[in-house]
Protein backbone atom coordinates (compact mmCIF):
# COMPACT_ATOMS: atom_id res chain seq x y z
CA UNK A 1 0.00 0.00 0.00
CA UNK A 2 2.86 2.20 0.95
CA UNK A 3 4.18 1.90 -2.64
CA UNK A 4 0.81 3.21 -3.92
CA UNK A 5 0.80 6.27 -1.77
CA UNK A 6 3.01 8.40 -4.14
CA UNK A 7 1.18 8.46 -7.68
CA UNK A 8 -1.84 8.77 -5.02
CA UNK A 9 -0.75 11.43 -3.83
CA UNK A 10 0.96 13.13 -6.98
CA UNK A 11 -2.70 12.42 -8.39
CA UNK A 12 -4.11 14.54 -5.83
CA UNK A 13 -1.88 17.68 -6.15
CA UNK A 14 -2.72 17.17 -9.76
CA UNK A 15 -6.28 16.88 -9.67
CA UNK A 16 -6.37 20.19 -7.12
CA UNK A 17 -3.86 21.78 -10.14
CA UNK A 18 -6.85 21.61 -12.55
CA UNK A 19 -9.37 22.09 -10.33
CA UNK A 20 -8.40 24.82 -7.50
CA UNK A 21 -7.83 27.88 -10.39
CA UNK A 22 -11.09 29.70 -10.57
CA UNK A 23 -11.96 29.91 -14.29
CA UNK A 24 -15.64 29.84 -15.64
CA UNK A 25 -16.66 26.51 -14.55
CA UNK A 26 -16.18 27.61 -11.18
CA UNK A 27 -18.38 30.52 -11.10
CA UNK A 28 -20.81 28.84 -13.19
CA UNK A 29 -20.86 25.94 -10.26
CA UNK A 30 -20.88 28.40 -8.01
CA UNK A 31 -24.36 30.17 -9.28
CA UNK A 32 -25.61 26.56 -9.93
CA UNK A 33 -25.51 26.17 -5.89
CA UNK A 34 -26.68 29.41 -5.45
CA UNK A 35 -29.76 28.48 -7.14
CA UNK A 36 -30.22 25.38 -7.09
CA UNK A 37 -27.96 23.57 -4.52
CA UNK A 38 -29.47 19.97 -5.44
CA UNK A 39 -28.37 19.98 -8.74
CA UNK A 40 -25.42 21.57 -8.02
CA UNK A 41 -24.00 18.33 -6.77
CA UNK A 42 -24.36 16.55 -9.82
CA UNK A 43 -22.78 19.47 -11.55
CA UNK A 44 -19.81 19.11 -9.39
CA UNK A 45 -19.71 15.06 -10.55
CA UNK A 46 -19.73 16.28 -13.87
CA UNK A 47 -16.61 18.56 -13.47
CA UNK A 48 -15.10 15.73 -11.86
CA UNK A 49 -15.90 12.99 -14.35
CA UNK A 50 -14.64 14.57 -17.16
CA UNK A 51 -11.19 16.01 -15.03
CA UNK A 52 -10.80 12.09 -14.28
CA UNK A 53 -11.69 10.88 -17.80
CA UNK A 54 -8.77 13.22 -19.40
CA UNK A 55 -6.30 12.31 -16.80
CA UNK A 56 -6.82 8.59 -17.50
CA UNK A 57 -7.12 9.21 -21.32
CA UNK A 58 -3.16 11.02 -20.79
CA UNK A 59 -1.59 7.94 -18.41
CA UNK A 60 -2.65 5.86 -21.16
CA UNK A 61 -1.70 7.58 -24.44
CA UNK A 62 1.44 10.25 -22.85
CA UNK A 63 2.37 12.21 -25.21
CA UNK A 64 -0.03 11.05 -28.26
CA UNK A 65 -2.42 12.72 -26.60
CA UNK A 66 -0.59 15.61 -26.31
CA UNK A 67 0.05 15.28 -30.29
CA UNK A 68 -3.67 15.04 -30.84
CA UNK A 69 -4.35 17.89 -29.32
CA UNK A 70 -2.33 20.22 -29.98
CA UNK A 71 -3.15 20.71 -33.79
CA UNK A 72 -6.91 21.56 -32.91
CA UNK A 73 -6.10 23.46 -29.55
CA UNK A 74 -6.70 27.00 -30.62
CA UNK A 75 -10.17 25.87 -32.94
CA UNK A 76 -11.32 23.88 -29.85
CA UNK A 77 -10.53 27.10 -27.77
CA UNK A 78 -12.40 28.94 -29.94
CA UNK A 79 -15.81 26.73 -30.10
CA UNK A 80 -15.37 26.44 -25.86
CA UNK A 81 -15.22 30.80 -25.60
CA UNK A 82 -18.25 30.66 -28.02
CA UNK A 83 -20.28 28.51 -25.62
CA UNK A 84 -19.39 30.00 -22.78
CA UNK A 85 -20.62 33.56 -24.02
CA UNK A 86 -23.73 32.67 -25.39
CA UNK A 87 -24.11 31.34 -21.59
CA UNK A 88 -23.05 34.46 -19.90
CA UNK A 89 -25.34 36.85 -22.64
CA UNK A 90 -28.20 34.21 -21.72
CA UNK A 91 -27.87 34.23 -18.33
CA UNK A 92 -27.55 38.38 -18.31
CA UNK A 93 -31.02 38.49 -20.40
CA UNK A 94 -32.65 36.24 -17.99
CA UNK A 95 -31.75 39.07 -14.77
CA UNK A 96 -34.73 41.29 -14.90
CA UNK A 97 -34.48 42.69 -11.62
CA UNK A 98 -34.69 41.47 -8.30
CA UNK A 99 -38.04 39.37 -8.25
CA UNK A 100 -35.99 37.29 -10.93
CA UNK A 101 -33.13 36.78 -9.03
CA UNK A 102 -32.42 32.72 -8.90
CA UNK A 103 -31.99 31.27 -5.69
CA UNK A 104 -33.51 28.57 -3.76
CA UNK A 105 -35.99 31.08 -1.93
CA UNK A 106 -37.46 31.53 -5.55
CA UNK A 107 -40.05 28.75 -6.32
CA UNK A 108 -39.33 27.10 -9.66
CA UNK A 109 -41.81 25.20 -12.27
CA UNK A 110 -40.72 21.24 -11.33
CA UNK A 111 -41.45 20.71 -15.27
CA UNK A 112 -38.68 23.71 -16.19
CA UNK A 113 -36.16 23.01 -13.59
CA UNK A 114 -33.85 20.41 -15.31
CA UNK A 115 -32.59 17.42 -13.62
CA UNK A 116 -29.49 16.36 -11.57
CA UNK A 117 -29.09 14.19 -15.20
CA UNK A 118 -28.95 16.61 -17.62
CA UNK A 119 -27.41 18.81 -15.13
CA UNK A 120 -24.53 16.63 -15.41
CA UNK A 121 -24.50 15.94 -19.19
CA UNK A 122 -24.64 19.85 -19.07
CA UNK A 123 -21.72 20.39 -16.69
CA UNK A 124 -19.37 17.35 -18.29
CA UNK A 125 -19.56 18.85 -22.08
CA UNK A 126 -18.34 22.45 -20.57
CA UNK A 127 -16.18 20.84 -19.01
CA UNK A 128 -15.04 18.90 -21.72
CA UNK A 129 -14.55 21.20 -24.45
CA UNK A 130 -11.57 22.73 -22.73
CA UNK A 131 -8.54 21.44 -24.21
CA UNK A 132 -6.56 23.00 -21.59
CA UNK A 133 -7.04 20.11 -19.08
CA UNK A 134 -6.34 17.77 -21.78
CA UNK A 135 -2.86 19.30 -22.35
CA UNK A 136 -2.31 19.59 -18.29
CA UNK A 137 -2.70 16.02 -17.80
CA UNK A 138 -0.77 14.82 -21.05
CA UNK A 139 2.17 17.31 -19.71
CA UNK A 140 1.95 15.87 -16.52
CA UNK A 141 1.79 12.17 -16.97
CA UNK A 142 4.52 12.80 -19.94
CA UNK A 143 6.72 14.26 -17.63
CA UNK A 144 6.16 11.23 -15.10
CA UNK A 145 7.02 8.55 -18.02
CA UNK A 146 6.89 5.23 -17.59
CA UNK A 147 5.78 5.25 -13.94
CA UNK A 148 2.31 5.79 -14.26
CA UNK A 149 2.56 3.24 -17.06
CA UNK A 150 2.05 0.26 -14.24
CA UNK A 151 -1.09 -0.61 -13.47
CA UNK A 152 -2.06 -0.14 -10.01
CA UNK A 153 0.31 3.00 -10.25
CA UNK A 154 -1.66 4.37 -12.72
CA UNK A 155 -4.90 3.24 -10.86
CA UNK A 156 -3.67 5.27 -7.73
CA UNK A 157 -2.80 8.14 -9.67
CA UNK A 158 -6.08 8.45 -11.53
CA UNK A 159 -8.01 7.43 -7.71
CA UNK A 160 -6.38 10.84 -6.30
CA UNK A 161 -7.24 13.21 -9.46
CA UNK A 162 -10.93 12.23 -9.03
CA UNK A 163 -11.14 12.45 -5.50
CA UNK A 164 -9.46 15.56 -5.10
CA UNK A 165 -11.32 17.28 -8.19
CA UNK A 166 -15.03 16.17 -6.52
CA UNK A 167 -13.90 17.47 -3.32
CA UNK A 168 -12.64 20.30 -4.58
CA UNK A 169 -15.86 20.87 -6.71
CA UNK A 170 -18.02 19.91 -3.88
CA UNK A 171 -16.66 22.38 -1.75
CA UNK A 172 -17.74 25.02 -4.18
CA UNK A 173 -21.16 23.44 -3.72
CA UNK A 174 -21.39 24.05 -0.55
CA UNK A 175 -19.93 27.17 -0.70
CA UNK A 176 -22.77 28.24 -3.37
CA UNK A 177 -25.65 27.00 -1.29
CA UNK A 178 -24.46 28.99 1.83
CA UNK A 179 -24.24 32.70 -0.17
CA UNK A 180 -27.33 31.46 -2.09
CA UNK A 181 -29.37 31.39 1.77
CA UNK A 182 -27.62 34.12 3.03
CA UNK A 183 -27.22 36.70 0.20
CA UNK A 184 -30.88 38.91 -0.36
CA UNK A 185 -32.58 38.80 -3.49
CA UNK A 186 -31.58 41.94 -5.07
CA UNK A 187 -27.68 41.29 -4.04
CA UNK A 188 -28.36 38.34 -5.31
CA UNK A 189 -28.88 39.55 -8.72
CA UNK A 190 -25.77 41.45 -8.80
CA UNK A 191 -23.89 38.65 -7.89
CA UNK A 192 -25.20 37.16 -10.92
CA UNK A 193 -24.55 39.53 -13.18
CA UNK A 194 -20.65 39.52 -11.98
CA UNK A 195 -20.64 36.35 -12.03
CA UNK A 196 -22.07 36.00 -15.48
CA UNK A 197 -19.66 39.01 -16.75
CA UNK A 198 -16.42 37.06 -15.27
CA UNK A 199 -17.70 33.92 -17.20
CA UNK A 200 -17.68 36.32 -20.92
CA UNK A 201 -13.88 37.82 -19.19
CA UNK A 202 -12.91 34.02 -19.10
CA UNK A 203 -14.28 32.90 -22.78
CA UNK A 204 -12.52 36.09 -24.25
CA UNK A 205 -9.09 34.95 -22.31
CA UNK A 206 -9.92 31.28 -23.74
CA UNK A 207 -10.45 32.54 -27.19
CA UNK A 208 -7.14 34.62 -27.36
CA UNK A 209 -5.10 34.75 -29.85
CA UNK A 210 -7.50 33.36 -32.27
CA UNK A 211 -6.84 30.58 -34.92
CA UNK A 212 -6.52 32.73 -37.97
CA UNK A 213 -3.71 34.91 -36.04
CA UNK A 214 -1.38 31.59 -36.16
Amino acid sequence: MSELMTPALAGAVAGLGVAMPMGAMSVLLIQEAMSAPRTATAAAAGIAVVDLGYAAVATALGPWAAAAVSPVEAWVRLASATVLLAIAAHGLRGLRGPERAPGPGRAQDPGQAPGPGRVFVRYAGLTAVNPTTALYFAALTTAQGAALRDGPAGAAFLAGVGAASLLWQQGLVVLGSVAGRRIPGAARVWTFRLGYGLVAAYALKIALPLPLQG
